[in-house]
């Protein structure tokens, strides 16, 4: 009787300890990316992109975009615009991020001349030819997330915290969960994998990270689709930060005119 009661007071202390644990990993995750936002927080955001689309036989279509931010984590509204090749000039996809919801997103097509509300359920899609898909052009606000601090991992010889993101109830989101390393020398996200369940769906790897104007920057991404077999590399070229834009430049009026 006095052994059961014994086996049963330690199975509660093992518990609660547990459950201590977790809290603090939770605890720990949580500051660790909210220093990550800190240090990116800008009021706007401008570059050049340059796009090298490799498919699964490696043939690569090279496309060109034009990325335009306004706001802080949570309320910013971006622009994204293709301005090469000449088939998808003009092409341009508006986002308005919201604190507490999923994004809303229009897209313009100026050869049929219309635009069009991107629905939930098309999030999951690729974004015209690439492989990032519309939510993967949403911004990452860490409160839409809960994360869990998973370990370390060093990326190209840089020390990182392996970090687990899920998205809250709030944020419509095609993936159950992600993993982030964020590198532990500039609080800088190195690698997301994104998960459907147990499965990797999307990899984007950061690289040639630059201090930009203060901010430590990712001048390289590449987004690879394990299903698909193929990647993007986006080379952000000309990036600045902090330049002058209007609200007015990010409107569906805004985005029929240009």
């Amino acid at each position: 009787m006095r052994s059961c009661i014994v086996r049963r007071i330690l199975v509660a202390v093992l518990l609660v300890t547990a459950a201590a644990s977790a809290g603090a990993a939770a605890d720990d995750a949580r500051q660790i990316m909210q220093e990550a936002q800190r240090r990116t927080e800008v009021t706007s955001q401008r570059y050049e992109g340059l796009l090298n689309v490799v498919d699964d036989k490696g043939k690569v279509t090279v496309k060109r975009w034009m990325f335009q931010r306004l706001g802080s984590h949570g309320h910013s509204k971006s622009v994204v615009r293709f301005t090469d090749p000449p088939e998808v000039k003009g092409v341009a996809l508006l986002i308005i991020n919201h604190p507490d919801r999923a994004s809303d997103q229009w897209m313009w097509t100026p050869a049929i001349e219309r635009d069009r509300r991107i629905a939930m359920q098309d999030r999951s899609t690729r974004f015209f030819g690439t492989d990032f898909t519309f939510e993967d052009l949403e911004e990452r606000d860490i409160d839409q997330y809960a994360f869990t601090l998973e370990g370390e991992e060093a990326l190209e010889g840089v020390a990182c915290w392996k970090i687990r993101s899920t998205p809250n109830k709030a944020r419509s989101s095609q993936y159950t969960h992600s993993l982030l390393w964020v590198r532990k020398d500039s609080y800088a996200v190195a690698r997301i994998e994104n998960y459907v369940k147990a499965g990797l769906l999307r990899r984007l790897d950061y690289s040639d990270i630059q201090n930009v104007q203060g901010i430590w920057t990712a001048r390289q991404m590449e987004m690879a689709d394990l299903s698909r077999r193929s990647r993007t590399r986006l080379t952000r070229e000309k990036l600045q930060y902090n330049v002058p834009l209007s609200n007015e430049d990010f409107t569906l009026e805004a985005l029929r005119r240009q």
